[in-house]
């Protein structure tokens, strides 16, 4: 499916890269919700946390490792960060394609507002 994320993934649509490996890219957010906000999405296609199934789990695990590389590039492996995956349109999710938001470099209140 073609997405924003797909385009990004193609370099069709510019984006300023925090981290990438063979399996996933992050990327800085266009409208970020904190002063450190990346987006980790996977390089093959998964819809979200809901689609994912028993074959993808290397994949979801790796999506989780890159949030921890992010968070150490940035520098918030030790002041706290937040991982979020919004999953369907009451969860919040916008772009049907799996992808993490990491969030950090302020405190970040529970629940979120």
């Amino acid at each position: 499916m073609e997405t924003i994320f797909s385009k990004i993934l193609a370099r069709e649509i510019p984006a300023e890269i925090v981290y990438e490996d063979e399996f996933t890219l992050a990327f800085k957010d266009i409208a970020p919700q904190a002063p450190v906000h990346v987006v980790v999405i996977p390089k093959a296609y998964v819809e979200s946390v809901l689609s994912l199934t028993e074959s993808d789990i290397e994949l979801a695990g790796r999506v989780l490792f890159a949030c921890g590389e992010v968070a150490r590039i940035l520098s918030v492996e030790k002041s706290g960060m937040r991982v979020v995956f919004n999953s369907g349109a009451d969860g919040g999710q916008t772009v049907p394609h799996l992808h993490a938001h990491v969030l950090g470099g302020r405190p970040l209140a529970w629940p979120p507002g």
